[in-house]
């Protein structure tokens, strides 16, 4: 039983990690063999695949089933409803929507397994690093760096779902896996900020990178990440120390605002100037539904970004988008709160201006007539080959510049700092817009709640929204079914712990 746990949940053979491609830009990678691991990891090309199988983990979207973090984030905050065609189409997003979780039923165990492989994909890379002869310094330090800082993002994603989760910070033998014990979450959160703070003292570590390697890590990464997981602690006492990680990536010259706001989510402008964190897709190798229908071991079979295809109108017959599936309908509640801003156009779909144009879609489940634009499905970027639905190559932004400008200014609201300099960041974002600035008459936690409400419109449908709920504690005040003190979390998958032989506890709650 033991060995079963062990291969597979959190081992992977090295043959996949070798047979990972990521189809664009420097994750472009033919597969080499599947030599043995003991005989694999020997020089810098083969630790470079290895990196790339470990940032590959990134984009997983299909691992025991529909297990998209972007759309299930949407569908669990006010922004959006879970969607699809019926009540019965994805149990496991409605599920987390209305806050109805059980250890059976739920995204969690795609989740969990999406995000130990990559860690143990980085652990391993960690180790044959130290075992491979002849490797340049610098090559080794910028490996190592972003290593660290990918099991650093997979661990934030951990602790921010599960909070109590197993530490990994090394491969371990299957007689060790029924002893592992899950780490408090200031534990996790301490080895977090060490790895990441690891990687931005990394001298190695570059701060941009030429276009071909567009999707590697940067310094300006590292520092936007660090002071994002400072903050989410939200220790007041520590948000001073967040906003110089923030101001770090401000002051650094390296990132602008796009000046169009309607510019940032077209394909065409990927990894444009305020992109800090972007994870790629591709949509240029074709592959079918057995990605997502299967319960073996993790298996994504294309290289796409399966949110697009969900979040398209279905049965849509019109110009400009692609027929989609109709998950994730834009709440009524956020189309009224961005209905003057004129961020509004390149957020939300108006379903209902499209129909009396003459286009046409099929009304699915919890429909408003209101649809995500951010990542709408675009005719012009539909694939040609195998399984279109399957195959969209939009990038999606895990942090931008614009967001750092917020959590900045938030930071240095809530740990006492320059209200003038937080106005002047929230007003970039404004004007940017063409918005009229904040002056100095607001203050305090008028000013605070003014951020909030621009991080809101900024990056709403960006799956932000439901964190900036749970972290600021306003969650039970605005999604039905939340319960605080246990929704915060999603239950621990009962596959797993009873497979652990009991070293696994569930969540409270559930």
């Amino acid at each position: 039983m033991k060995k079963q746990i062990f291969s597979k949940y959190y081992l992977l053979l090295a043959a996949l990690l070798l047979a990972t491609s990521c189809g664009k830009d420097f994750l472009e990678l033919e597969p080499k063999g599947t030599s043995l691991e003991t005989n694999f990891y020997k020089t810098e090309a083969e630790i470079f695949q290895g990196l790339v199988a470990t940032y590959d983990v990134l984009g997983w979207e299909g691992t025991d089933g529909w297990n998209m973090q972007l759309g299930l984030l949407n569908a669990a905050s006010d922004d959006c409803y879970a969607g699809g065609s019926d009540a019965s189409d994805q149990p496991n997003w409605v599920a987390w929507d209305n806050f109805s979780l059980n250890p059976l039923l739920g995204p969690q165990m795609g989740l969990w397994r999406k995000y130990y492989s990559g860690i143990y994909r980085a652990n391993l890379i960690l180790q044959k690093i130290e075992e491979a002869p002849s490797l340049s310094p610098v090559f080794k330090a910028r490996t190592i760096a972003e290593l660290k800082f990918l099991r650093g993002s997979f661990y934030f994603d951990l602790v921010r779902l599960f909070g109590n989760v197993p530490i990994f910070t090394s491969t371990i033998s299957p007689d060790d896996i029924s002893s592992v014990k899950q780490a408090s979450p200031a534990e996790v959160f301490a080895q977090i900020e060490q790895d990441l703070t690891d990687a931005k003292n990394t001298p190695e570590l570059p701060e941009t990178v030429p276009p071909a390697e567009l999707g590697r890590i940067t310094h300006g990464a590292a520092a936007a990440l660090l002071g994002k997981v400072i903050l989410f602690q939200n220790d007041n006492g520590r948000m001073l120390e967040a906003a110089a990680h923030f101001e770090e990536v401000i002051n650094s010259s390296n990132y602008f605002l796009e000046p169009n706001f309607g510019d940032i989510f077209k394909q065409e402008n990927e990894f444009g100037p305020e992109s800090v964190f972007e994870i790629q897709y591709a949509s240029n190798r074709p592959g079918d539904y057995g990605c997502c229908f299967n319960s073996g071991p993790v298996n994504n079979a294309t290289e796409g970004n399966y949110n697009i295809q969900f979040f398209g109108m279905r049965d849509y017959s019109g110009p400009e988008y692609a027929p989609g599936w109709s998950f994730c309908p834009v709440s009524t509640e956020l189309e009224a709160f961005m209905k003057n801003d004129p961020r509004y156009q390149h957020t939300i779909i108006d379903g209902k201006a499209l129909k009396q144009g003459g286009a046409s879609y099929t009304t699915g489940f919890q429909n408003t007539d209101f649809f995500i634009k951010k990542y709408a499905p675009i005719a012009a970027n539909q694939a040609t080959d195998g399984e279109t639905a399957l195959a969209w190559g939009q990038n999606i932004l895990i942090i931008r510049y614009a967001d750092v400008l917020l959590m900045a200014a938030e930071a240095i609201v809530r740990g006492g700092g320059s209200e003038a300099t937080a106005r002047q960041y929230m007003n970039e974002v404004r004007a940017r817009v063409a918005l009229p600035a904040y002056d100095g008459s607001i203050t305090g936690q008028a000013l605070l709640t003014a951020i909030y409400k621009e991080r809101r419109l900024e990056l709403a449908t960006e799956g932000q929204r439901f964190w900036d709920l749970v972290r600021t504690g306003g969650a039970s005040e605005v999604l039905p079914g939340f319960v605080t003190g246990v929704s915060e979390y999603l239950p621990i998958p009962q596959q797993e712990i009873e497979l652990s032989q009991g070293a696994l506890v569930q969540n409270f709650g559930y």
